[in-house]
């Protein structure tokens, strides 16, 4: 079988799923035959891959809703990102962290979905991070030559696959809480679930408690059409205790993954992930190593 290719977003998130996209969309053997929901947005990775025709994408998070809105209206293209990038690149190297931190001020009270790219691609290992007020405070990345001409050119690109897509097929980007989304799903759709880790991130927008683990639990438990669930199943650490608690009623099946936190190897962290499935799995295989960089 030839390997797909995958198609890495321009907006990169925590936990990004790049490595496991292909893993992921081939267990949709069948026909979708209402929309492809995503609950969880994030990158958007899995479904910008699978390219469906009808697709709610979905995510607490406003200002990566409000990204991809803004292609949708055409109010950015992959043309203008070249430009904005190429013009705040110049100013970054000039001035360096003084003018990342100018831009994240710049944002935190404009809210530009284009400065949000910027803080995106030149922040601190590309984190994605919110306080409780609503305010990008991820430090600057260190990296006052970030956006030379070959890196432009590649976030342009990504923007430029994303921009054909949305303008191709009906998608619908919307910033609400999952519960709303998934109540608003019905049994023709399909629903792809990458909710936050407890404890993983403190992104104000990532907050994940018990209880919003067992509302999703209650919800696709009720959910008449079909569902997939990625979810992390075990580390060297500890075990999901969730799994058990809530998701073994369900088909489960796992994959070894690999995330790296900065570029060296000491930091290359193994951990299983798991897709839940309230349908039959297209392949059922035990564990395999996954490695790779994080994209």
């Amino acid at each position: 079988m030839m390997k797909r290719k995958i198609y890495v977003p321009p907006i990169k998130t925590q936990g990004i799923k790049t490595k496991l996209v292909e893993w992921i969309i081939n267990q949709i053997n069948f026909e979708i035959k209402g929309r492809w929901i995503e609950p969880f947005m994030g990158s958007g990775v899995v479904g910008f891959n699978l390219r469906p025709k009808r697709a709610i994408f979905a995510d607490k998070n406003p200002h990566i809703i409000n990204f991809y809105d803004a292609i949708k209206n055409r109010e950015i293209t992959s043309q203008k990102v070249k430009i904005f990038l190429e013009r705040e690149g110049r100013m970054l190297l000039e001035r360096g962290e003084e003018y990342y931190y100018e831009v994240r001020d710049r944002f935190n009270k404009y809210h530009d979905p284009l400065d949000f790219l910027f803080l995106n691609r030149s922040c601190f290992n590309g984190v994605i991070r919110f306080n409780s007020k609503g305010e990008f405070n991820t430090p600057f990345g260190k990296k006052p030559d970030r956006f030379r001409k070959a890196y432009i050119t590649k976030i342009a690109n990504q923007v430029r696959y994303v921009e054909e897509c949305i303008h191709k097929y009906d998608w619908i980007f919307i910033a609400q809480d999952f519960r709303k989304t998934i109540m608003e799903a019905n049994q023709d759709d399909v629903i792809y679930c990458d909710p936050p880790y407890i404890g993983r991130h403190t992104n104000y927008f990532d907050i994940w408690t018990e209880q919003d683990e067992y509302d999703l639990y209650k919800l696709l438990s009720q959910f008449k059409g079909k569902f997939i669930l990625s979810i992390w199943y075990k580390n060297k650490y500890r075990e999901n205790e969730f799994i058990k608690k809530f998701w073994n009623k369900f088909n489960i099946i796992t994959r070894n993954h690999f995330y790296h936190v900065g570029g060296k190897e000491i930091n290359r962290n193994p951990m299983i992930e798991a897709l839940v499935l309230n349908f039959e799995p297209n392949n059922i295989k035990e564990p395999q190593e996954h490695g790779g960089r994080r994209d």
